[in-house]
This record gives structure tokens, sequence and C-alpha cells, in this order.
């Protein structure tokens, strides 16, 4: 396959997909010996450089294993007013005190949770779990074999990360307390 080919379909591909996409996928579909995950690998980053120094609409960013095409922030505004969005969702700060726990202790229990935050946690993991945000991963091995809690893939998307790792350190982010809300779509 010629590589202006693999550009525009890879191009295709990451304006139509509804999740991150991998250079292990775009290979398969191609279905082509020449077209190996370092060629595939290659164009995404080509294709990255390209959109950030042309100043178009569509930015390209790793996130979950993979990669998609996003807007630039400068045009969420404008973006929200065309479609008719009011309201960005946001998580409320119990919200976000719960999916820090679970992130950066995980995999985590409500018990555990609960014993940090000082207040029963029940209704924000619940929240949490219907966002996508975190997920049951089995039960502890202790007496009443307690629920374990770990981030998700969407988790990752939503915040911008390729892998868990990405997270700040704690201490680096400790004198940020009071800011805004973290929005989540």
């Amino acid at each position: 396959m010629e590589r202006e080919r693999l550009r525009a379909l890879v191009e295709a591909i990451l304006t139509t997909a509804r999740s991150p996409v991998t250079a292990e996928a775009v290979a398969e579909a191609v279905d082509d010996p020449s077209v190996g995950l370092d060629v595939v690998g290659g164009v995404f980053e080509e294709l990255r450089t390209e959109w950030e120094t042309s100043r178009r609409g569509l930015r390209l960013e790793r996130v979950a294993g993979g990669w998609r095409a996003v807007t630039p922030a400068d045009m969420d505004a404008e973006l929200r007013a065309f479609h008719g969005l009011q309201q960005k969702q946001r998580l409320s700060q119990a919200a976000l005190e719960v999916l820090a726990i679970v992130a950066y202790r995980q995999p985590v229990t409500q018990p555990e949770i609960n014993f940090i935050r000082g207040t029963n946690s029940a209704a924000v993991l619940r929240t949490l779990l219907d966002r996508g945000l975190i997920r049951m991963a089995g039960r502890k091995a202790v007496v009443g074999k307690p629920f374990l809690y770990r981030t998700t893939k969407e988790f990752l998307v939503h915040f911008g990360l390729d892998r868990i790792e990405e997270l700040p350190e704690p201490e680096d982010i400790a004198g940020g307390e009071g800011s805004d809300d973290i929005d989540v779509n």
C-alpha cells in the first residue's frame, strides 16, 4: 500500500473511531505484509506533527494505549455553541477525591476509601461506576471480601493519559487545592 493512501486511511479511521486507535488495529485492517507496526506508528507521528504545526481544527493525541483525534481546547466555546451543549458535566469535589484515591491506590476497597476520606463513599463510587471511570476488579481476600476498584480505559481517555503511570506525583499537585472542577467530557 502506498504511504499517501495509508495516511488517508489512518486519518479516516481516526475521525470515525469511537475509541482510541492502535497501530495494531490499523495494521490488521490493512492486511498488507508491507505495512507493519513501525510503518503505521510512523504515520501516526507524521500526522501528529502535521496537525499540530498547521493550526488545524484537529489534534492527534496518544491516550489509553492508542491514538485519538481531538479538537483544540481553545475551540471549546464555539463547538459547544454549535452543538447546542449548555453545560459541561463536572465531577463533584467528593467524586474527584474518590477518583484520586482509586487512581493512586488501586486496587482499593470501599472501606479503605471511606477511611481515607473519613466519610461513606458508596454513592460517589456508584456515580463513578455509572460514568465508567472506575470498575470493580474482584474482591479482596479479607473478612467480608469487599470489592476492589480500579480506574478504567475511559478514565485514561477522559483525562488524556496514555498510561496510569503518567499521573503526576501527589506531591507535585498538592498545592492545587481549591482549584476548579475538572471536566469529564
